[in-house]
């Protein structure tokens, strides 16, 4: 039997559900094999806009009524199954395993029942970004299902009011352009380079625009209006559309990462036409693109997409938090992570998700009656979950913080901010004014040493850091040494002894939290611009994700081959980039002839006692050792030059 259009194109896209859903894991797993998968969401929000406003003209248009009650009963069986049980099922894993993540899971539970848990995030939640937070949280993707429940709600209501003031479709599908083009520009107009871009990743404004042009898509291609019977020209073009569409979705999907200021200013937007316009490929019978992406494993995948999505977080928080040092084993925690999201998700989609959606209440009344013994135990261990889950939820409400925001790391790095601000802006202006520059390099002159040496006996500075392998000369000599240093949340949680350390009125220290490569790119620019780039050139990134000998190559040409780059390698075991970023930095120390990489990864290797429980950030003590160790390593090419 031959498949409607309709059906063929819904069994079509079970290929681009795959692709969303194996980018967005891969993507959490390790940004270095999918930089862009986070791309994989606008193409479910793509979907989701496409098939309900396809539904419903194609039930208003052939003299049917659309019925508003029976949509949000569908709505409901078809997604809170899934939701409420990834939610309480990691509840009673909490409540049973990691206490600390209590706090705030009753708002988060409520929120998420409300589609309104992306807004709370903006609000409350954790950064989207930042990896190392201490009680990294289990449902920090679920800001999506927020996002696309306010639209179930709200587009059918005005679907129904436009159909019933006889609004024409050309100016539906023009409101639908005029309202994504305004989203795309608001992301654009709220982006800030080196700020943390959380609140435009969430925000319902600034992420309709991918749901309005599947929206839109549906208004002027509607599935069931496409016929069959194309001239073979018309085919190969209509294909070639497809394969250059599709092929510049991968290519931003592997390579666009989430810092960089392209995909807020206009690349997701040009991500989500981009998709819209393969959608409308696969939407069409005459379309290739169909039969490849309707096999038996796509359509499996993009069967359990939902779960497969739900789960991702839960299993890889939850898996993380006992096996902790990630990066020894790149390869096989990743794949041991996958297979048990695997599991877990047909475990929900056949036990859990599929029944409720299906069920009816004669069905409940009938279930003792008629089961067998195997499902009334599966029956039982789902219901005992679901119990300590809401148990979880009650306990929840008195659970006490933690203190994820407030802690000593938190707070030292806020405390830190703010007294270097003041500091940042005076030491710039300082440089500015100075027309001459005095031992410009910071090499030692004999001359040099002796100043060092009489200063030291007569004026000591610093001595607290003299345990940690600086001389008092040392101490004596950083004062004259120029640096401009950017860096991450780990130099910014040592930013207070750099300052120490060397002059911090001629010293600019710009380091901030969840900060990547490409993020240093215009702070070093802007220095550099302004003729306060220092000689010596500080960098401290890497942390929150891996870069390529391409990237690390722009910095290298902007900063240029008169100043000397001290870059600080990586210790981050919590996550698989560790090597990737350390053995790049390796590579580009034979190739960069004014590159230098401090070793902080063999430095602290076996130190645990020098770091938080992220056994990323240095601890008070562990901060010392870095800052010091960082210093001698400046000090000891200086001398080399």
């Amino acid at each position: 039997m031959n498949k409607s259009p309709k059906r063929r194109f819904i069994t079509g896209f079970d290929g681009l559900r795959t692709l969303g859903v194996i980018g967005v894991i891969m993507y959490h797993l390790n940004p270095n094999v999918f930089s862009g998968g986070y791309l994989g969401v606008p193409i479910f929000f793509l979907i989701s806009g496409y098939l309900i406003t396809d539904h419903f003209f194609n039930t208003v248009d052939y003299g049917g009524s659309f019925s508003l009650s029976n949509f949000y009963l569908r709505r409901v069986k078809r997604l809170y199954p899934g939701m409420l049980f990834v939610l309480l099922a990691s509840g009673a894993y909490i409540v049973l395993f990691l206490k600390n993540l209590l706090y705030h899971f009753d708002q988060i539970f409520v929120t998420n029942v409300l589609n309104v848990y992306n807004w709370w995030q903006i609000f409350n939640g954790q950064s989207y970004f930042e990896r190392f937070a201490n009680n990294e949280s289990p449902f920090t993707h679920l800001w999506t299902l927020s996002i696309e429940g306010q639209f179930y709600i709200i587009w059918p209501i005005l679907l129904i009011l436009f159909s019933k003031f006889h609004v024409k479709k050309g100016r539906i599908f023009g409101f639908s352009m005029i309202v994504s083009i305004a989203s795309a520009i608001w992301m654009a107009i709220l982006f800030k380079p080196g700020v943390d871009p959380s609140r435009i990743y969430y925000g319902t404004d600034t992420r309709l625009f991918s749901i309005l042009l599947g929206c839109g898509l549906a208004l002027v291609w509607p599935a069931e209006k496409l016929k069959e019977g194309l001239k073979k020209s018309d085919k190969w073009k209509l294909n070639i559309v497809g394969l250059l569409s599709l092929a510049l979705m991968l290519l931003m999907i592997f390579t666009i990462k989430d810092s960089d200021p392209f995909l807020y200013r206009g690349g997701m937007f040009i991500f989500s036409v981009t998709t819209c316009i393969f959608i409308a490929v696969v939407a069409h019978p005459d379309s290739i693109w169909n039969g490849l992406l309707s096999n038996k494993v796509f359509h499996y995948v993009g069967s359990r997409s939902y779960g497969l999505y739900l789960y991702q977080f839960p299993v890889m928080i939850f898996f993380e938090s006992k096996f902790k040092n990630v990066a020894d084993h790149p390869i096989l925690y990743p794949v041991i992570e996958v297979i048990l999201i695997i599991l877990v998700t047909e475990f929900s989609f056949r036990f859990v998700e599929q029944p409720l959606a299906h069920a009816k209440w004669s069905d409940i009344k009938n279930f003792f009656k008629s089961s067998t013994g195997i499902q009334r135990v599966l029956a039982l261990v789902i219901a005992l979950i679901s119990i300590t889950g809401c148990y979880s939820v009650v306990k929840a409400v008195s659970a006490p913080n933690p203190n994820v925001n407030h802690s000593q790391l938190a707070n030292k790095i806020n405390k830190n901010e703010k007294a270097n601000k003041k500091k940042k802006q005076q030491a710039i202006e300082n440089l500015k004014k100075a027309k001459k520059k005095q031992n410009a390099t910071g090499k030692m002159s004999a001359a040099d040493y002796a100043r060092y040496k009489k200063a030291a006996k007569d004026h000591p500075i610093n001595t607290e850091f003299e345990k940690y392998g600086l001389t008092q000369i040392d101490l004596q000599r950083l004062k004259d040494v120029p640096l401009t240093a950017v860096g991450d949340s780990v130099m910014a949680d040592g930013s207070d002894n750099f300052l120490k350390l060397f002059d911090d009125k001629k010293v600019v220290v710009d380091a901030a939290v969840s900060r990547q490569l490409t993020a240093s790119l215009d702070i070093l620019q802007k220095y550099k611009d302004q003729g306060v780039l220092a000689p010596n050139v500080l960098i401290g990134l890497g942390t929150n994700g891996p870069f390529n000998m391409q990237q690390l190559g722009q910095i290298m040409s902007l900063v240029g081959p008169q100043r000397h780059v001290y870059w600080i390698n990586v210790h981050v075991p919590t996550r698989p980039w560790e090597k990737t970023v350390n053995g790049v930095l390796s590579q580009a120390q034979s190739k960069y002839k004014n590159l230098t990489v401090i070793d902080w990864n063999g430095y602290s290797n076996g130190h645990t006692d020098w770091f938080y429980d992220d056994n990323v950030h240095p601890n008070p003590d562990g901060s010392m050792y870095y800052t010091s160790f960082v210093a001698k390593e400046i000090l000891k090419s200086l001398d080399k030059k």
